[in-house]
């Protein structure tokens, strides 16, 4: 499955921070959002780690982005959220990595390895601001 709800969260919650001239908790964003804390609090770790938002601590800490909406692209988000690529379908993103080693006889493996390289390009021109 291409987007989980790790990413419907993770998208949700950017546009929040992006739209807020603080920096968010996970507490204010899970109640907006309607998310529960636990896992967006982890959603959040990711974007953290991936270096998608910078935490703030204290009083008044939070969330904020780490550049500007125009810059983070919505690959960016999903492979952050998802702690891996995208996937359209569960197969080898080359031949020579197919766990079958049939990806040169497979009818269908070309077909499928053009949409998931279209929509990775599609995700990967597509930024934040686009989608707020």
């Amino acid at each position: 499955m291409l987007l989980t709800k790790k990413s419907e969260y993770a998208l949700l919650s950017l546009i929040c921070i992006a739209k807020s001239s603080e920096p968010m908790n996970v507490d204010v964003l899970s109640k907006e959002l309607d998310i529960s804390k636990s896992f967006l609090a982890k959603i959040m770790q990711n974007l953290a780690k991936h270096e998608l938002v910078i935490s703030h601590r204290g009083v008044n800490g939070g969330f904020a982005l780490k550049k500007s909406w125009e810059e983070i692209t919505i690959l960016e988000i999903v492979e952050a959220a998802e702690e891996r690529m995208p996937m359209v379908f569960e197969c080898a993103p080359s031949a020579q990595s197919c766990p079958n080693h049939k990806a040169m006889s497979c009818t269908i493996w070309p077909l499928l390895n053009n949409l998931q390289f279209k929509v990775n390009d599609f995700l990967a021109k597509l930024t934040l601001k686009d989608i707020a």
